[in-house]
């Protein structure tokens, strides 16, 4: 049987601080005159519910007394990520993996993706950070019927693979009620002590890690 380490992207393999996160906080401004901050942005996402950024960003908005078209909002939100009118915050990511750590590990694990992002922006990051590695399949969340927290993309790339062990890495609540709900092994990424460490633990994740860079001590 084969070994296949799935990855959420954003937070995971990619730093997107100043990319979605920031996307985030600029359309919410745009829209309700407020700038928001980025550990608010992560309460949210604890909640669970709000692994899509365009869906977050909405609800913010609303929260905040603003009834904005949800396409506008999306709209605009699209513009700053993938830059329509000029160089967009997509360009701001950083692959966050070691040299050399995925290298290795590819010597006895395949890799996917399950990002709720959409598979062709995934795309755009990977090709450009990481074109040397494979991840396949790629699933994105145009891919699904259902986003997370529903196990619908963990439960198609088991399948697309099988036989296969595999193992999830994510660093959203959402992620680690996903793999749950699958039935598949969960690794979650979040700072020591954190409020979203101790979610994890409370959804069983099997170990808790800080980066992408602590996976082989706990493989």
């Amino acid at each position: 049987m084969s070994k296949l380490l799935i990855f959420d992207l954003d937070g995971v393999l990619v730093d997107v601080a100043g990319s979605y996160r920031e996307t985030i906080i600029r359309t919410i401004e745009r829209f309700t005159g407020r700038r928001v901050t980025r550990e608010y942005i992560q309460e949210i996402k604890n909640r669970g519910g709000f692994n899509d950024d365009w869906a977050l960003s909405n609800t913010v908005i609303r929260e905040f007394g603003f009834q904005p078209d949800y396409q506008e909002v999306v709209d605009y939100f699209q513009r700053l990520f993938l830059g329509f009118d000029d160089d967009g915050l997509i360009l701001r990511e950083r692959w966050m993996a070691k040299p050399g750590l995925l290298e290795r590990l590819a010597n006895d694990w395949r890799f996917a993706i399950f990002t709720g992002r959409t598979r062709e922006e995934a795309r755009l990051t990977l090709d450009r950070c990481a074109p040397q590695l494979v991840f396949d399949p790629i699933i994105g969340n145009k891919d699904i019927a259902n986003l997370k927290p529903a196990p619908d993309g963990l439960l198609k790339i088991c399948e697309t693979c099988a036989p296969v062990e595999s193992i999830y890495l994510g660093d959203n609540i959402d992620d680690g009620r996903s793999a749950r709900a699958a039935g598949v092994p969960f690794i979650g990424v979040a700072p020591a002590g954190s409020t979203l460490a101790e979610l994890f633990q409370a959804e069983g994740a099997r170990a808790v890690i800080e980066t992408i860079n602590d996976l082989e001590q706990v493989l």
